[in-house]
């Protein structure tokens, strides 16, 4: 990819007729870096090799029309993440439901309108930075998850696996699925207070004594004082998390003996997650133990340390959890 010096957004502008690609510059040309193709084999060509954060294409060309060029674009995955606009002269209520059935994010008929064409491409180009945004802080908080785990002798694919195996289970308990997506993203932070652990503790070969517990039980706290109070969203759910999935459903958890449905949902779900994984992975103190054998212990403590009524559920996940380690091996 060659490297940009205007810093502008880029938008690649696609259309056989000249005339109407000097319309589109002269309604653009101020505010962004333009890129121009005249047939789709060109578009798809420019589209991979510049990565332009917006495409506004014709519908009307030869030999590849801009339905094909639309469905190539989704079909790679170069080029798939980026928005498509139709600027077209078919007007029908059928061909523009077909343009966002191809996968465009907006229609613009011909003749344009230059305050329309403004318009659209601010509003795409806003929901693409937000999209990127929200990426990164996700990126972010799974990063801060898997340092944590890095300092306590496990591996970075622990929060991974962990946080997949409480997805399936939100939704098996009948969660809706961005609160699923949520949990998929807040759990990775469970262990992010093991950061403020003392390593004479943290990595003891050997068994803790009463004090050194009581200061390892300190780090559901120490992670709830990270991660901050937050008014709603994923950084809350991870708060919740990282101070209630040490939580028992008999009461006799930490670091607050919350017992039963007292217990919130996630710290519920991410404490089975957490278990199975720890149990089926190999650590430098212990073997793996097979997929059976953890999901047997997991059904002994149905009602002492996990709910009742997920543990049934987290059982009946057993090939998605294969599959999922399968993925993400240590």
């Amino acid at each position: 990819m060659i490297a940009r010096q205007d810093k502008r957004p880029t938008l690649l502008l696609v259309d056989d007729e000249p005339t109407n690609l000097q319309v589109l510059r002269q309604i653009l040309q101020a505010d962004y870096r333009l890129l121009f193709a005249t047939d789709g084999a060109r578009a798809l060509q420019v589209a991979r090799d510049q990565q332009p954060d917006l495409i506004l294409q014709d519908i009307m060309m030869p030999a590849m029309d801009g339905y094909a060029v639309c469905r190539a674009l989704k079909a790679d995955a170069c080029t798939a993440a980026i928005p498509l606009i139709f600027v077209t002269a078919l007007s029908e209520a059928s061909d523009e439901a077909l343009g966002f059935e191809v996968g465009a994010v907006d229609y613009i008929t011909k003749p344009v309108s230059a305050s329309v064409v403004r318009a659209r491409v601010r509003t795409h180009l806003s929901l693409v930075n937000a999209e990127e945004l929200r990426q990164t802080r996700l990126q972010i908080v799974r990063c801060l998850g898997r340092a944590s785990e890095y300092r306590d002798n496990e591996t970075g694919m622990h929060v991974i696996r962990m946080s997949y195996f409480a997805q399936h289970l939100a939704l098996a308990a009948g969660q809706d699925p961005a609160w699923a997506e949520a949990l998929l993203n807040a759990a990775p932070m469970h262990d992010v207070g093991k950061i403020g652990i003392p390593d004479a503790v943290l990595l003891k070969p050997g068994p803790l004594d009463p004090e050194e517990w009581a200061t390892m039980q300190r780090h559901a706290e120490i992670g709830a004082e990270i991660i901050g109070e937050h008014p709603a969203g994923v950084l809350r759910m991870a708060r919740t998390i990282a101070l209630t999935h040490h939580e028992k459903w008999d009461g006799s958890g930490y670091p607050r003996g919350l017992a039963g449905e007292d217990i919130p949902l996630e710290g519920r779900i991410v404490a089975v997650a957490d278990v199975f994984d720890a149990l089926t992975a190999v650590r430098p103190y212990k073997k793996a133990w097979t997929v059976e054998a953890a999901l047997d212990h997991i059904q002994a403590q149905a009602g002492r340390h996990f709910d009742p009524e997920l543990t049934p559920l987290f059982v009946a996940l057993e090939p998605q959890l294969r599959s999922i380690q399968a993925q993400w091996v240590d």
